[in-house]
């Protein structure tokens, strides 16, 4: 996310050491501080953002780093007229007043003019020490201790305002408020871009994208949720209300003016004029575990597959395998993003058959980032961030099925019966314990 965000700003992304898993502090070169803060308009990843004056392995390591920091970067926020405070924050650890204050005193050597003011101050310093990331193991002193300025704080609060619990339309498949920001940001999304979602569902994936000043529509074979008809998916809701539906969800958030639409289409089919329509497709494709993966079928498919809704309104669905699925994304994006324009979207992994070979790949795409989310032992998803690159032709319309790269993926088809055999070797181990 930091890094997409980053791209955005026309920033880029250099640490001055690696990124450290086992740690919640990153030391970035960013170049100016209006990058900085604008950056934290939209992370909803990083906590708070600091001017680094100094850091080190211990206090006294801390200690000398301050007192080679340049004197000019410091004094201007030193001086007799201003005010401030320091704060201090430890990860994994709790202090005690006294302990935080004897920290604090130890700083007396930084040439502060300035009054003290706790509830106003114009400048806010803070400690910050890293005593590891396991609670059963926590150090008497820190791995690392950091002093600085801070600067502005991420957007964090955005997933408690965005709560799916307190949404109006929600589905059985509704994306949670912090993945689905991050999804926008992966995306880059901008003021005044299009964004879309082939498979729409209640709309979550659009707010997100609204609330950055995106206009945003998708599509969705289910007739059903996108008139919000039949039944409803909150307990104690028998079906759904008059109006539960995408609209009325970004009218909850302020955010009507930034709706498009959203139609009753398959996927599979093409329903779009030619050409670079949309800055980002942003999408949550069905796994087959909690929605079905079905696209159109024709009339002379057996009429048992047939589905009807209360509107009468009917059409017959067949399979639609999950390799099958994300391939058709991948030839839609690389045809109708713009250039430069990023598809984001999950890809249901079984871990103990995952390899890298497995992504799908287009040539007018390029993988930007897989990051993994954990869902059970055995099952995880990735969430695939791909660019466009270059430019479609006809000829790149099959050009994934070239090279072997189609058949490591068609293993995925059966991700439906590998997550829940995992489920049923559960129970069966939870039954047979229990008769022990």
């Amino acid at each position: 996310e930091i890094t997409s965000l980053l791209s955005l700003y026309d920033g880029q992304f250099s640490g001055e050491q690696e990124i450290r898993v086992d740690s919640p502090f990153w030391i970035l070169n960013i170049p100016s501080e209006e990058m900085a803060r604008g950056l934290m308009k939209r992370t909803v990843c990083a906590k708070s953002v600091f001017e680094l004056w100094g850091h080190g392995g211990s206090a006294g390591e801390l200690y000398a780093s301050l007192k080679s920091c340049p004197m000019e970067k410091m004094l201007p926020y030193l001086r007799s007229d201003s005010t401030y405070k320091v704060h201090i924050h430890t990860f994994n650890k709790t202090l005690t007043q006294p302990q935080k204050i004897k920290k604090i005193d130890a700083l007396e050597f930084l040439p502060f003019k300035g009054r003290v003011n706790l509830k106003n101050p114009e400048h806010i310093f803070w400690i910050l020490e890293d005593y590891g990331m396991d609670p059963n193991n926590v150090p008497e002193e820190p791995f690392h201790l950091y002093f600085g300025r801070w600067i502005a704080d991420g957007q964090r609060e955005l997933i408690e305002s965005y709560s799916v619990k307190k949404r109006h339309f929600i589905g059985n498949t509704s994306m949670d408020a912090c993945l689905s920001f991050i999804m926008a940001n992966h995306g880059r999304v901008k003021p005044n871009d299009v964004v879309y979602d082939p498979f729409v569902g209640t709309g979550g994936l659009l707010i997100s994208s609204a609330h950055f000043g995106a206009y945003v529509c998708g599509t969705d074979i289910d007739y059903n949720t996108i008139h919000g008809l039949g039944k409803a998916s909150r307990k104690n809701q028998k079906w759904r209300g008059p109006d539960e539906n995408i609209r009325a969800n970004l009218r909850q958030y302020g955010l009507e003016k930034y709706y498009l639409d959203a139609l009753v289409s398959d996927s599979s089919r093409p329903i779009w004029r030619k050409g670079m329509l949309f800055d980002a497709i942003i999408t949550d494709p069905p796994y087959g575990i909690r929605e079905a993966t079905r696209r159109m079928g024709s009339q002379k498919e057996t009429v048992k597959s047939a589905e009807r809704s209360t509107e009468n309104h009917v059409f017959v669905s067949s399979n639609y395998h999950l390799s099958d699925i994300f391939f058709d994304l991948l030839k839609f994006a690389a045809e109708y993003l713009v250039m430069g324009g990023r598809l984001v979207y999950w890809l249901p992994i079984y871990r103990p058959e995952y390899t890298e070979e497995i992504i799908p790949r287009h040539p007018c795409l390029k993988l930007i980032s897989n990051c993994e989310q954990m869902l059970s032992s055995h099952t995880s998803r990735r969430l695939i961030t791909m660019e466009k690159v270059e430019e479609f032709k006809d000829q790149d319309q099959n050009s994934y099925l070239l090279d072997g790269q189609y058949m490591p993926y068609r293993g995925h088809n059966s991700f439906r019966e590998k997550y829940f055999s995992g489920v049923t070797k559960r129970i069966a181990k939870e039954e047979k314990d229990n008769q022990k």
